[in-house]
């Protein structure tokens, strides 16, 4: 097997195992929050990690077949689908739950992760030979930074709940 084929395995195998631990920290972290917006929110990770995994899976068994790298066109959403959960669930919002530090914690950790995870695909992105290979890690790189800004933002609504509707209301209205 060429080096370069053993360095694309081994590097699938690492994204593989990103997503395992993505997911089922996502889903760990779904049970344990003690609000609907963070188990919405955080389950959806779960789910988006695991159709990551999915991809790399058959992305793993492909070049393991020596069948190459396959002409995939995968696309991320932007990160609306998350956006999506995160708007549905705050308009849905009677109360607040107090932020529970256990809640915050795992909140910063998710967010950890989703940097060492970014760092990972733009390295392998740049190291990428083939340019279906760089464009899905580009891809991939852009959702998880978006996976950062949604928990970035449900971390400082945890945090101050009163102060997030005014930054965002204050945003709203100048255009900014």
């Amino acid at each position: 097997m060429p080096d370069e084929q053993q360095a694309t395995l081994k590097a699938l195998e690492t994204a593989l195992q990103m997503e395992i631990d993505g997911k089922e920290f996502y889903l760990k972290a779904s049970e344990a929050s003690k609000n609907k917006l963070g188990k919405d929110l955080l389950k959806k990770l779960s789910a988006e990690e695991d159709i990551h995994r999915t991809v790399f899976q058959g992305i793993y068994d492909n070049i393991k077949a020596k069948r190459g790298w396959p002409d995939l066109k995968y696309r991320s959403d932007g990160g609306q689908s998350l956006r999506t959960v995160f708007a549905v669930a705050l308009e849905n919002m009677k109360s607040h739950t107090p932020a529970l530090k256990e809640e915050l914690d795992a909140v910063k950790t998710g967010m950890d992760l989703e940097n060492k995870t970014l760092d990972f695909y733009n390295a392998r992105s740049k190291k990428a030979t083939l340019e279906a290979e760089k464009q899905l890690y580009e891809q991939l790189a852009m959702q998880e930074s978006e996976h950062h800004r949604v928990l970035l933002d449900y971390y400082e609504f945890l945090k101050n709940p009163a102060g997030w509707y005014v930054q965002k209301e204050h945003t709203s209205v100048d255009g900014g």
